[in-house]
Parts: structure tokens; C-alpha cells; sequence
């Protein structure tokens, strides 16, 4: 069993082999919390996850780590364009920069949980790991990577010959697209591309003392290259993040990297493409995304927003309309049923499954060697799905062959974590309820969405989620 990554270092797909045998060494870029993480967000985390897994499915140890940005930085070291996002948010709140960041660093853990996301290594915080960053500006001063200018610390791009290998962008192509940029932090710099790696500001509601200035902060990039070194080591085997970090925060991390280890850092760069919403990039500046809070407060479950999220490839652009999530969870209620038949399977006769669980295990794991195919593999699982209702239904399937099925769907679960069975007592529609399921059918009818939705609120506080589709409505228990 080979495993095939796709390196965006290389533009190709690798066969996967790890530094240590059977130990992997993987780094994600985590959230700067100053607000919830929407689903676009997600994507990333849960495409790291599902990495993570199937690594774990094909017999690695992997160490898995991802920051918390819990202190301010310039978004871009330009001051006209950058914006201290953490800060904004929380003077708009009157609260400090750190109490807000805590907030969400929790909205953030419990969204994981929610998502059935396997629990981080190592979740370094920025603000505690200031003492590596300077430690690592200070190495890459002396090798002459960087320099000082009244009391901030900037990273000159031209000193790294290898800058821009995983982007393709060029120093050429930076300085042309310099024109207009003369801002006072600019004319600090040798170059306008060089970015900061300490910012003198006295002003900055969150501050430490440096060996450069009284009050600074550290630059955009430089704490995943000083935490990602200190948890995984000087070089490590996969770097995961979404396709807009490529550059210039992952070219960046490199040249910091790099350039103070002299080893080449990452041996597997993989990005995730953007998930869209109606066909626009979602984003936070705009507004246009949902939370994952927002998608529970419509009735939906996380675990129906995973299977979506991770039904498509990866390195896939990805469109989320309401219409693709409910046909999605269509798909995976049809999964979930199937299972559940499993489970009342009794017959002791001779069972015909052999054949087609073979063959599902195989093509799983074939699709998921293949630059971790999701849509591949879960085109295999309703390929079983189909084959094993026809045995249901033809008799020749008997509880030892059901248990096969059941525990191979378990085991690719390992892999999807979507599929978890959980027990809960079917409880009678009270008269009360029945009635709320009814009037909101009949709000739909009639095109009362404000009232269908308010419904659907006082449904699910009761217990009940409820599905639309144009075929009709569906409820279940919580």
C-alpha cells in the first residue's frame, strides 16, 4: 500500500515516505481567534484531520500540531493595508485582546469537538511562545537574513536565494508590483517585499520587551516557523494549509525557516482549494459565510456538515448551496439507514458478502492512497451501500456477513469519522409536537418562511431536527 500525496512544491504527486519510518510529523496552521471560524475555515481543518487519519488507518504514528494566534499582527506589513485584526475586534467589544482571544480559542475547541476532529498533539499559543520567536530572529540576523531598523526587524527576501520555489513567484514579479506601495513602515525597508519579523510600536495594546525595542509584537509569519520547530522539529513531513496561504505566509515560513536551519524545512507542502458559498469566495471581511454554530441553529448536525465538507477532493474548488448540503445529508441518512439494517440482520444461512467487502476494501483504500480521493472513496461505500440492500433484500445475506459489512463501515470510519451509530430511545410524537411538525409543513406550502423557520427553532429546542428537500420534509430525534 503506496501512498501518493500531491506536493505543491513539486507540482506532482509523491509517493509518500516520512522521515522517521512510520512516524509523521505534521503541521497545520491553526485560527487567529478573534472571531468564530466559519465553514470555509473548516475545509481546512477538516482536510488536515482526515490526512491525519488515514495516516493513522495505514499504520503511522503522526504527530500532529496546529497554532492558536492569539496576539495581534499586521495582516500585511503594509500599514495602509494591514489590520490588526485581533485588536479591532476587541476594542470594538471593550474587552482586552486576550479575554476575547480565549473566548474563541474555546468556540474553536468545542467547533472541533462538535466535528468529531481527533484531538491536536500539541496546540501552542502564540503569546506563549514569544521567547522562540525572538530566539529565532535573533539566528536569522546573525546569518545575515535579516535587519534592524529603529527597533523593528524586517526579513530581507533578497538574501534567500530559494524564495518564492513554492509559489513560483519571483523577486522580478514583487518589485513590479511594488508601485504605489510608499507607506513610512516601507521606507524602512531595503525592499519593499521584505516582510517584518518584529514591529516596534509602543502603542499596540498587546506588547513585549525585545532585544530590538521596549513595546513590539511579532510579524505575520515568524510564529509558525518558531512553534511548528520547537514541537516537530527543524525539519518535519507535511505542512497543511489553505491554497491563500501558499504566499505569502507559507513562503515566508519557509525563507524564516530555511534560513536560519540551512536544512530544507517541509518535505510535503499540501493545500486545500477554496470552499466557495453561491459561487463567491467566502470570507469574513465580506460576511458572506456561515459558522458552524450558524449551520446547528438551522437544524442541521455537525456530523452532516463533515460528510459534506469532506465529500469533495480536497485540491477541489468547492461550491456550498443550501440545495448540494441537503441532497448530501439525502446521501447520508441513505448510509446511516443501511447501517441500521445491518444491525437487524438475523438470518444464520450462508451469506453472499464476501465478495463485495473485499472488493470495498480494496477500492477504499485504493481511492484513498490516490492524494487521499474523499469522492472516491465515498462512491465505494454507496456501491456498497447498493449491494448490500440487494442482499437484504434477495436473502442471501446472514448476520455474520452483516457484522463484515458493519465492521468494515466502521473501519472506513475511522478514516471519515461520520458514520458513528448513536443509541437513543425512540420516544413517541407527543400531540404537541405533532402538531408544530404539521403547521410548519403547511407554513412551507404557503411560502411562510419567517414563520417555517421559527418552527424549526421551537422543534429542535423540543428534540426534533428537521430536513427540507424539494421532495418534502423529514424530521428525527436529536
Amino acid at each position: 500500500m503506496v501512498i501518493r500525496l500531491y506536493n505543491t512544491l513539486t507540482r506532482k504527486k509523491e509517493a509518500f515516505k516520512p522521515l522517521k519510518k512510520k512516524e509523521v510529523g505534521l503541521y497545520t496552521c491553526g485560527p487567529t481567534v478573534y472571531m468564530s471560524a466559519h465553514i470555509g475555515n473548516f475545509r481546512a481543518y477538516l482536510f488536515a484531520d482526515v490526512l491525519r487519519r488515514y495516516l493513522e488507518y495505514s499504520g503511522y504514528k503522526v504527530k500532529q500540531v496546529s497554532n492558536i494566534t492569539d496576539l495581534g499582527h499586521l495582516t500585511q506589513d503594509d500599514l495602509e493595508l494591514g489590520k490588526d485584526k485581533l485588536e479591532a475586534a476587541a476594542k470594538k467589544q471593550k474587552i482586552s485582546p486576550k479575554d476575547l482571544a480565549r473566548h474563541f480559542e474555546k468556540v474553536y475547541l468545542a467547533d472541533r469537538k462538535r466535528l468529531n476532529m481527533r484531538p491536536l498533539s500539541a496546540m501552542p499559543r502564540a503569546t506563549e511562545h514569544i521567547k522562540e520567536m525572538q530566539e529565532m530572529i535573533k539566528v536569522l540576523l546573525r546569518k545575515g537574513h535579516a535587519y534592524e531598523v529603529n527597533g523593528s526587524v524586517y526579513y530581507d527576501i533578497a538574501s534567500f536565494k530559494n524564495y518564492g520555489k513554492l509559489s513560483g513567484t519571483t523577486v522580478e514579479a514583487l518589485e513590479e508590483g511594488a508601485s504605489g506601495r510608499d507607506t513610512d513602515m516601507n521606507k524602512d525597508k531595503k525592499h519593499f517585499y521584505d516582510f517584518a519579523l518584529w514591529v516596534n510600536d509602543p502603542e499596540h495594546l498587546m506588547s513585549w520587551k525585545s532585544p530590538w525595542c521596549e513595546k513590539g509584537y511579532p510579524g505575520w509569519h515568524i510564529e509558525c516557523s518558531a512553534m511548528s520547530t520547537k514541537y516537530l522539529g527543524k525539519q518535519f513531513d507535511i505542512h497543511t494549509g489553505g491554497e491563500d496561504n501558499i504566499i505569502p505566509h507559507h513562503e515566508a515560513e519557509i525563507a524564516q525557516s530555511e534560513g536560519a536551519t540551512g536544512k530544507k524545512w517541509v518535505s510535503y507542502w499540501m493545500h486545500n482549494r477554496h470552499l466557495m458559498i453561491d459561487g463567491a469566495k467566502m470570507s469574513k471581511r465580506v460576511g458572506n459565510f456561515y459558522t458552524v454554530q450558524d449551520m446547528l441553529d438551522r437544524g442541521y448536525t455537525a456530523q452532516q456538515f463533515r460528510f459534506f465538507l469532506i465529500s469533495k477532493h480536497y485540491r477541489t474548488l468547492f461550491n456550498f448551496t443550501l440545495d448540494a448540503f441537503e441532497a448530501s445529508n439525502r446521501a447520508l441518512d441513505k448510509i446511516l439507514t443501511f447501517r441500521t439494517k445491518l444491525v437487524k440482520v438475523k438470518s444464520p444461512g450462508k451469506s453472499a458478502a464476501g465478495k463485495a467487502i473485499s472488493k470495498a476494501k480494496k477500492n477504499f483504500e485504493a481511492a484513498m492512497d490516490e492524494d487521499l480521493n474523499t469522492s472516491s472513496a465515498y462512491a465505494v461505500i454507496f456501491e456498497l451501500v447498493r449491494e448490500g440492500n440487494k442482499l437484504i433484500e434477495n436473502g442471501k445475506l446472514n448476520a455474520a456477513g452483516a457484522k463484515q459489512i458493519a465492521d468494515l463501515l466502521d473501519k472506513f470510519n475511522t478514516v471519515l469519522g461520520v458514520f458513528e451509530m448513536k443509541s437513543a430511545k425512540k420516544k413517541p410524537l407527543s400531540a404537541e409536537l405533532k402538531k408544530l411538525i404539521k403547521d410548519r409543513e403547511l407554513a412551507r406550502k404557503t411560502k411562510d418562511w419567517k414563520t417555517s423557520d421559527k418552527l424549526r427553532g421551537e422543534l429542535k429546542k423540543k428534540g426534533i431536527l428537521v430536513s427540507d428537500s424539494p421532495k418534502g420534509s423529514t424530521w428525527k430525534w436529536k
